[in-house]
């Protein structure tokens, strides 16, 4: 890890979240799995974050350190989405449901893509719903984990290379 240098770092992010994008579009057309509003913002936010990495990638100095900063503030915001549809799917069943009244912002937004890329952003699912589950996750405990990886690697970047270059 000492001989990486900041721009394959981003490189490297940019290419996990174009993956987990990918992976996320291929698993919800090849298992018909049904995202729910938090999937898709979660989705979202793995898009948000590979256009962060990818100006981080072509950046240096300032515009770089902006951009990881960004990618990292993206990252702390899908933990806390994931980590909100892990605890609404360790309810027990039928005690919690995410459909309320009153649509929040967030599920407004999401509709709103929907409505203008429905291939990409419809919501079809319920969020309390794990419809697949890896080695026992589901996929937003799998999502978390994943945001808090990247960001912990970003974190490492910024502060690896904003100490070298205050340095010399």
């Amino acid at each position: 890890m000492n001989r990486i240098s900041a721009t394959t770092g981003w490189g490297l992010l940019t290419a996990a979240c174009v993956l987990t994008v990918g992976a996320s579009f291929g698993l919800t057309v090849w298992l018909n799995l049904h995202p729910c509003h938090l999937c898709i913002f979660q989705r979202l936010l793995f898009m948000v974050m590979a256009l962060f990495a990818l100006v981080a990638t072509l950046s240096s100095a300032w515009p770089r350190c902006a951009a990881g900063m960004g990618f990292v503030a993206a990252a702390l915001g899908g933990m806390a989405t994931a980590a909100s549809q892990s605890w609404l799917q360790w309810q027990p069943a039928g005690s919690v449901t995410c459909a309320g009244n009153q649509p929040s912002m967030l599920e407004r937004f999401v509709e709103w893509l929907g409505q203008l890329q429905p291939e990409l952003f419809l919501a079809t699912g319920f969020c309390e719903n794990k419809e697949l589950t890896i080695l026992g996750l589901s996929l937003a405990n799998l999502a978390f984990i994943s945001y808090a990886a990247l960001g912990a690697f970003a974190l490492w970047l910024l502060m690896r290379y904003s100490i070298r270059s205050k340095s010399t």
